[in-house]
């Protein structure tokens, strides 16, 4: 059962955010792109659009986007869907996302959010892309939005902020 993104508040930021987003199945990763953008734009952050092929694409883009000197982003929503077949390709292709996602996040210190979904269903890619209740890119700002948060404090050396 997939749970409803979360009705915490949004913190206000005036940083700036990068978005990933696949082309590939436009018609749910444009959605989750939407509901990302919406949300950030409503916290007061600025976002750049960059849209890559495909899954596979996105780490490449996100590295990229980080490595800049001028206009880097505090964190990279990454936004993508892959459909399950029947091979296991989109395994392969969903491990090495997640995997280079990481290794980016952790090597840079720069969050990669990591919302590029593998789906078996119409239905599942429709409840996580484009129901406004569960929508996986409004998540993903979500995400990002409270984790520039907590790494501010962290960097900062002064407590963190209570949930």
């Amino acid at each position: 059962m997939i749970k409803p993104t979360r009705s915490t508040e949004i913190f206000l930021t005036q940083a700036s955010f990068a978005i990933v987003c696949s082309q590939y199945n436009a018609e749910y990763t444009e959605s989750m792109l939407d509901a990302a953008q919406k949300t950030l734009i409503t916290a007061g952050a600025t976002c750049e659009i960059i849209r890559v092929a495909g899954a596979f694409e996105i780490p490449i883009a996100a590295a990229a986007v980080i490595a800049r000197k001028i206009r880097r982003p505090v964190a990279v929503l990454c936004l993508g869907l892959i459909w399950q077949g029947e091979t296991n390709h989109a395994e392969h292709i969903g491990e090495a996302v997640t995997r280079a996602l990481m290794e980016i996040s952790v090597r840079t210190g720069v969050p990669c959010i990591h919302e590029v979904l593998t789906v078996q269903t119409r239905k599942q890619a429709i409840k996580r892309c484009q129901t406004p209740e569960t929508n996986r890119g409004r998540e993903a700002a979500l995400t990002a939005l409270s984790l520039h948060q907590t790494l501010e404090v962290v960097r900062k050396g002064s407590k963190s902020p209570s949930p």
